[in-house]
């Protein structure tokens, strides 16, 4: 799956697959990508001699921060991502073992993402934005086993195609509402350096759905921060999205000072973790909706509040149903209905507090009604995470970051009843379950090594592994290389 940073990435190829010729060649062909584009710039400043295309350090990003400078201004943006996620399990106990289980035996895998992102400025408001990925690389027991699964950069289709393709296509519009300009980062979601304070922002084409809902600034980016999918995100939010975790649709915000309300309408997949998505809106949708406060409780000090609900319309089935259509001898399957639309909602909310000038506190909690079939995201129906987040300052690593936090998941009854049947979600499925809460915790720490070299230990324990007393706990030692070009 995906996660912004923008650092939300997808994808998982065959188990143990070492990198072939062809991903080389991909890899290569990204780099030359990003090389001619900032060749390119580079010719155009010198060309044309624009202030805005000065190479002063004034403006242009510090180098530290990347291998390649980033304009601040100009019409074009062109950067990248390379992401790198190795992961292993020392065996565990584990009374049996089912179809969608984590496997108690010892195990290791590495995942790769490849990010390149671009922009252009149509004019003073109005740009396009495109990301083009590659990944391959696998996950612990194919992303199995887990419903906060250890690593957010794979998902569970190892079928799909390792050829490089298009993640994002945004035509991103902004109407200003008041003359006052503040000063905006420019990044692969917007390359405007500067925008309205009050402004309505407008985006329509194919996004990833967490790019702009339940982000927060401690656990958010899988590339630099946390990387189970129940800690950078919140776990009950089964937000529209393909199996990469992408999705077509629209979004609007309406931005002011001190506060931001943000609604979007996307399409959903065919099947659950599909990678097809329905274009028939009578038959598929997902309404998701948020508003941010962004004023700390603590007084005096940086915060935010974020409130979000969505309503998912799609092709699930329901829990209470598959078990009774079973019968008491065979194993109920969630996919054995005919085409319906059943509907899927949820609640969550996200809170972010600044501790100290270099320490923040984050906690979210999350809830859907369990008894429709979990469908885009993960299996989990309620959940609460919180957890604490640093910067180097105070060592004298300003570029450095760790941080720490504990997540506990839930089903709801017909969740588990189903699985406790033998019923297989598309990511858990031990064929039995003596049920307990998911508790999760991680730490990290991610170290800044040189320009944009970051790299660091990830470690992550699992008591009941896809909510089950009968298996584990598992420790997932992991260690994380990232490079920002």
């Amino acid at each position: 799956m995906n996660n912004p940073g923008v650092g939300t990435a997808p994808w998982v190829a065959l188990r143990g697959d070492p990198m072939t010729v062809k991903t080389k060649i991909s890899m290569m062909l990204l780099a030359a990508c990003l090389f001619l584009f900032l060749g390119s710039e580079v010719f155009a400043q010198t060309q044309e001699g624009s202030e805005n295309y000065a190479t002063s350090d004034s403006t242009t990003e510090s180098a530290s921060d990347s291998m390649f400078p980033h304009l601040r201004d100009g019409r074009f943006w062109v950067s990248g991502q390379a992401n790198f996620i190795f992961q292993t399990h020392p065996p565990f106990d584990a009374k049996y073992t089912g179809a969608n289980s984590l496997s108690p035996n010892y195990e290791k895998a590495t995942s790769r993402v490849l990010s390149l992102y671009t922009g252009v400025q149509l004019d003073g408001s109005t740009e396009v934005l495109a990301t083009i990925e590659e990944a391959g690389g696998a996950g612990l027991s194919q992303a199995l086993g887990l419903a906060g699964f250890s690593n957010l950069d794979v998902v569970r289709n190892p079928t799909l195609s390792k050829s490089p393709y298009l993640a994002r296509l945004m035509l991103h519009k902004v109407i200003a509402l008041s003359g006052k300009k503040i000063e905006a980062d420019r990044g692969p979601n917007s390359t405007f350096s500067e925008l309205p304070e009050r402004r309505l922002e407008l985006r329509a084409g194919k996004f990833d759905t967490v790019d702009f809902f339940d982000l927060n600034s401690v656990g958010s980016d899988s590339h630099l921060q946390f990387m189970n999918w129940a800690t950078a995100q919140n776990g009950a939010y089964d937000y529209a999205a393909d199996t990469r975790g992408y999705t077509w649709g629209a979004l609007a915000e309406f931005q002011a000072k001190d506060y931001a309300v943000r609604a979007g309408e996307m399409l959903m997949p065919k099947v659950a973790n599909g990678i097809d998505m329905v274009w028939n809106l009578r038959k598929a949708h997902a309404e998701n909706f948020e508003y941010e406060l962004r004023k700390g409780l603590l007084p005096k000090k940086e915060g935010a509040v974020r409130l979000l609900s969505f309503v998912n319309h799609a092709n699930m089935g329901i829990y209470r149903d598959a078990v009774e259509q079973a019968g008491a001898t065979a194993a109920p399957n969630i996919m054995a209905h005919p085409w319906q639309t059943t509907i899927k909602y949820g609640f969550g909310v996200n809170v972010e507090q600044a501790i100290s000038a270099n320490f923040k506190a984050f906690a979210r909690w999350g809830w859907n009604n369990g008894k429709t079939e979990s469908f885009a995201y993960t299996e989990i129906d309620s959940t609460v995470a919180a957890g604490l987040g640093a910067d180097g300052h105070r060592w004298h690593r300003d570029k450095d970051r760790a941080g720490v936090a504990f997540v506990s998941n839930a089903l709801s009854k017909d969740h588990q009843n189903y699985l406790a049947h033998g019923g297989v979600g598309f990511i858990i499925g031990d064929g039995a379950l003596n049920y307990g809460r998911e508790q999760i915790f991680e730490s990290y720490y991610t170290a800044h090594v040189w320009c944009g070299l970051y790299a660091g230990p990830d470690l992550q324990s699992v008591a009941n592994p896809a909510y089950n007393r009968d298996r584990g706990p598992a420790l997932i030692p992991g260690f994380r290389v990232h490079v920002e070009l």
